[in-house]
């Protein structure tokens, strides 16, 4: 997905999270990947990312991460506080 000058391997805009999958390539060019998730963690942006072989051998523990990066992402529009309620 498109987002800026990169592209994100998954995206969600309305939680503001990327999911990145980096394979082989990524292990030689880990200064260009910090320096990029520094850019969009600047923007607004939640960034998580996992190795090929994180997927392929713990997608629990993948789809577990994920679940905890949404949980801590605060809510867009938390409801006010009603009048009265305690």
């Amino acid at each position: 997905m498109p987002i800026g000058p990169y592209y994100a391997d998954f995206l969600c805009r309305e939680l503001r999270l990327i999911i990145e999958i980096d394979g082989y390539s990524h292990e030689t060019r880990q200064a260009d990947d910090a320096k990029r998730t520094q850019d969009l963690v600047e923007h607004g942006y939640k960034v998580v990312r996992f190795t090929n072989q994180d997927v392929l051998n713990n997608v629990e523990g993948v789809i577990h991460q994920i679940e905890l990066a949404i949980a801590a992402i605060p809510t867009p529009n938390p409801s006010r506080r009603r009048e009265g309620d305690q």
